[in-house]
């Protein structure tokens, strides 16, 4: 159980959080399982792109197939700050804990009906319209479900820890995309050419449905976090005037706050999706649109499978690193090695060296990963409990969408209509900018209470020794 309770003894001191590490790690638990459908349908999307193109869109022409099928992607990102603007200030209103389970089943069951479209074969533009539909409904609950699932997380984790504690919901990212990917790799692979172009590709998206239903029994056994719930005990007049209220506060007050976020977002997520989504395309059509040479798909697709997995084993540890040594060394060298080494990583992506293609893979992953492990415990630091949960939705969502969801769409259409290869590279360096932008005036987050919320620590041997070193 997570308490505040009044000194008393040998109790807990008055004003001073602890957190019970069984229930620390089933709120950890019940944020990434969440995640992992999210990120599952991410990765089904990106990897049976091809697929998606031969079923949904007309035959004749590739390119506009291709954009068709990134426009798709990118729709889900358009719609994204709605859901921000609805969940958010709902978030702040009415808990936690109830928005998160609203937006994990939505997301299942958007991923699940988009395996039941006919093919465009069957009802020719309506294929197209009913995948858009199925996007729109995952963007719309995504606007809620991943800024909730970090200010959840957070405000759980105990100060010293939350570097830690917050990067397993980025486990939760990586590892429900590489595991989109590796059933979308596998099941062409084992299946018959037949039932491989006609059900075989429908079945991960079946998978997310169980995913969804697992995650909502997780987050309604938690109780509410322990700040939100001190904010409920401290405001009588809280219900009815939260929402507007924190919003009118969001926008006038806090903008520093959400720019902040959202230049760190886009250092973050514009190398997220230009791994996770646009390189399984330009490893298998747009490198040799660029004078570049290609390796073998299934050995790329591989490859990215590898990287990613490892990518799950490595954040943890880049996460408990945060705790030691701060967020901002973590950021600064996310930020400027992805400046420095943009172009470098998509030049050995072009070799068409099975060697020298898996170190530029593993190079952007682990650029990432600096920023994947330390930004889930950063950004909600940047707003008080009050307005924290629709200022991160806010704020993030009008981000990514903006700047990096788009990432697959933007290269998509640059890469093999101008045949410069360059591309990824330029919006590699102008994303590590943006982070260097922010973390010129970033404070250091590490170790310190959030914002609005009480001291939180995970013994209370540790909340007395921290009430007697302010004495």
């Amino acid at each position: 159980m997570t308490q505040t309770e009044a000194g008393d003894g040998g109790g807990v001191p008055d004003g001073v959080t602890v957190t019970d590490t069984a229930t620390m790690k089933r709120a950890v638990g019940a944020a990434a399982v969440g995640n992992i459908t999210e990120w599952f349908d991410f990765g089904v999307y990106a990897y049976l792109a091809t697929t998606i193109e031969e079923q949904f869109f007309p035959p004749d022409d590739q390119t506009l197939a291709q954009i068709g099928v990134f426009a798709g992607f990118a729709v889900s990102f358009l719609v994204r700050p709605l859901g921000g603007l609805f969940f958010g200030p709902l978030g702040d209103k009415i808990g936690r804990t109830k928005v998160l389970s609203i937006t994990v089943i939505m997301m299942a069951v958007g991923t699940f009906l988009l395996g039941f479209i006919p093919p465009y074969s069957a009802i020719g533009i309506w294929a197209p319209i009913l995948l858009v539909l199925c996007r729109v409904v995952q963007g719309f609950s995504t606007g809620g479900e991943y800024a909730g699932a970090m200010t959840f997380i957070a405000e759980y984790s105990p100060d010293r820890r939350r570097g830690f504690f917050g990067s397993f919901l980025e486990c939760g990212t990586f590892i429900g995309y590489a595991l989109g990917a590796t059933v979308a790799t596998v099941i062409p692979l084992v299946s018959t050419e037949e039932f491989a172009s006609t059900w075989a590709w429908r079945i991960p998206f079946f998978i997310a449905l169980p995913l969804g239903i697992v995650g909502v029994y997780l987050r309604v056994k938690l109780e509410e976090t322990p700040a939100f719930q001190t904010l409920l005990s401290e405001s009588e007049e809280r219900e009815g005037q939260q929402a507007s209220a924190g919003l009118k506060e969001l926008f006038g007050t806090y903008w520093p706050a959400m720019l902040a976020a959202g230049g760190l977002v886009v250092a973050w997520n514009v190398p997220n999706y230009m791994l996770t989504s646009y390189m399984p395309t330009y490893l298998e059509d747009n490198v040799t649109l660029v004078g570049g040479t290609a390796i073998d798909s299934t050995t790329s697709q591989w490859l990215q499978i590898i990287v990613l997995w490892a990518a799950v084993l490595a954040i943890p540890f880049l996460g408990r690193l945060s705790d030691r040594v701060g967020r901002k060394p973590m950021l600064w060298t996310g930020a400027i090695g992805t400046i420095v080494l943009a172009a470098p990583m998509i030049l050995l992506l072009s070799s068409g060296s099975v060697a020298l293609v898996a170190v530029g893979l593993a190079v952007m992953a682990l650029l990432l990963i600096l920023f994947s492990s330390t930004c889930p415990s950063t950004l909600p630091a940047l707003f008080p409990t009050e307005i924290r949960y629709g200022g991160l939705a806010i704020s993030f969502n009008i981000f990514v969408s903006a700047f990096a969801g788009t990432t697959s769409l933007i290269m998509t259409a640059l890469v093999p209509t101008t045949g410069w290869g360059g591309w990824p590279a330029i919006y590699l360096i102008l994303a590590g900018l943006a982070g260097v932008a922010v973390l010129v005036k970033l404070r250091e987050t590490a170790g310190k209470p959030l914002p609005g919320s009480n001291p939180a620590v995970s013994t209370e041997q540790e909340a007395r020794e921290l009430v007697a070193s302010r004495r």
